[in-house]
């Protein structure tokens, strides 16, 4: 009789988890990609040609800066107030607009 509290504990574990399951087998069309924000992390960016296309209008060669590893994984606005000025409220703004066209 040591077993029944295991058997009743694996039965209320299996009962919980099976309606996850039957959910995570949904036919479901999935959700549509989050879009592109300034406060997408950089890397996200330029691993998005359409992104890394907008980054290259406004910051050219960002992804070549030699400090880039230090920084990938912020997002444009974490950045911008170590940028010396270079990332203004004004370029975030223009930045934001075009990466909100990105479909």
């Amino acid at each position: 009789m040591k077993f029944a509290p295991l058997a009743a504990l694996c039965l209320a574990t299996a009962a919980v988890t099976a309606p996850v399951a039957a959910l995570a087998q949904n036919d479901a069309p999935a959700a549509p990609a989050a879009a592109f924000t300034v406060d997408t992390p950089i890397e996200a960016l330029v691993a998005d040609a359409r992104a890394k296309a907008v980054l290259d209008k406004y910051l050219a060669g960002i992804d070549q800066h030699p400090a880039y590893e230090q920084f990938k994984s912020l997002s444009l606005k974490a950045l911008a107030p170590f940028s010396q000025g270079m990332i203004s409220d004004e370029l975030l703004g223009k930045i934001g607009t075009d990466l909100a066209a990105i479909k």
